[in-house]
Formats: C-alpha cells, sequence, structure tokens
C-alpha cells in the first residue's frame, strides 16, 4: 500500500450513510500479483441459492475465509484458515480501515454475465453498525446503491480494479447495493469483502 492510495479518495453521497472509496491502493506490479493468484488459487465455488423455494446457480464464484463460520443465503461457510497471501492483503486493509477484520468473502465475476443482486451486509453476526472494506482487482465494474425506503433514489459507482470501498455506520441499514450484468465486453473481476464478524448470543 502506498500513500498516494490512502491521498486519492471519494466520498459518495450517501444520506444515512458513510461510504469512501480510495484508489490505487497498492503499487500496479502487486495488484496485479494478487489478482494473478486469487484467481488461480482462491477457493472459488459455484453456489446453489434458495430463493422463494427454487433453488438457483449464483450468478459468480465465491469463497469464505476467515476465523469463524458464516452464514447468508441459507448456506453456512464454515472457517477456513487465511492464507499467507490473503493475510498479507488483511494487514494493509485493517491500517486503511483501522478495523480488526477476521473474515473474508470473496467473489469472482467472470464476464459481464456475472453479477450481484440487490442486497445489505446486515446479518446479526456483522453487528448494529458493520464496517465493510470492499477490495477490488481486476476489470472496472459497476457498483450501484438505493435508499431501502426509496427505490428509485439511486447512485452509480464505478468501481475499477485497485480500489477500495470503505462502508461504515447506518449504511447497510439504509442503502442496499449491487454489481448488475452488462453486455459489454468486461474482463473478470476479484472482490474481496473483508468484515469483522462478532459473536451472536
Amino acid at each position: 500500500m502506498d500513500n498516494q492510495g490512502i491521498q486519492c479518495q471519494k466520498k459518495l453521497d450517501l444520506v444515512g450513510g458513510d461510504a469512501v472509496l480510495f484508489y490505487d491502493i497498492f503499487e500496479p506490479a502487486r495488484a496485479d500479483h494478487y489478482f494473478n493468484e486469487l484467481h488461480a488459487h482462491a477457493d472459488w465455488r459455484k453456489l446453489h441459492i434458495k430463493l422463494f423455494g427454487k433453488t438457483h446457480a449464483s450468478p459468480r464464484l465465491t469463497c469464505w475465509y476467515g476465523d469463524t463460520a458464516y452464514t447468508y443465503s441459507s448456506m453456512t461457510w464454515p472457517a477456513q484458515s487465511w492464507t499467507p497471501l490473503l493475510d498479507e492483503i488483511r494487514s494493509s486493509i485493517e491500517l486503511l480501515s483501522n478495523t480488526c477484520l477476521n473474515g473474508m468473502l470473496g467473489n469472482l465475476y467472470r464476464t459481464g454475465a456475472d453479477s450481484m443482486g440487490w442486497h445489505s451486509d446486515d446479518e446479526p453476526k456483522l453487528g448494529p453498525a458493520p464496517v465493510l472494506t470492499s477490495l477490488s482487482f481486476g476489470a472496472t465494474r459497476r457498483f450501484v446503491v438505493r435508499r431501502k425506503d426509496d427505490k428509485s433514489r439511486k447512485i452509480d459507482v464505478p468501481l475499477p480494479g485497485n480500489s477500495l470501498l470503505i462502508m461504515r455506520g447506518a449504511t447497510q441499514a439504509n442503502w442496499q447495493h449491487a454489481i448488475p450484468k452488462t453486455r459489454k465486453p468486461v474482463g473478470p473481476r476479484i472482490n474481496l469483502t473483508f468484515r469483522k464478524m462478532h459473536p451472536v448470543a
């Protein structure tokens, strides 16, 4: 991580939210190295998610690494040890976010046909005001946020490779986000969403 990346940032205009996008987090060669290693060696899996009683194949590949298990979309990921590479990346993101991070959900968007539907990261294990650190490598994809109480109120944010979006406070309580499909030719993108998991009674 270099000083230029810390200085180059953009605050998203989210009423009732707190989100900042940082650019050029790592030196370009280092970012390319991370992308190539993750693309080739992360534990990518094709998920099948139940929605309204039907099972659907997830439109992306996913992996989970963390100190504890993680449950979402009726699926539980067991705890999985950090690789040296992910631990190295995590240390850099902890410094920038000033947050101890003990879990990481990764997504691989292989083409523009891969996507992420509308959702908020608001599971009880993330706490009442979660800190989500969303790190991107590879191709730029369109990130869209919308108010929960007014879904016509949307903001589009391109997320380029080697960028980090940090969402804090009431962002997950008031806003949803998504990565829509695109018909434009686009290369693969890897997103690592580091988070702090809390014990739930």
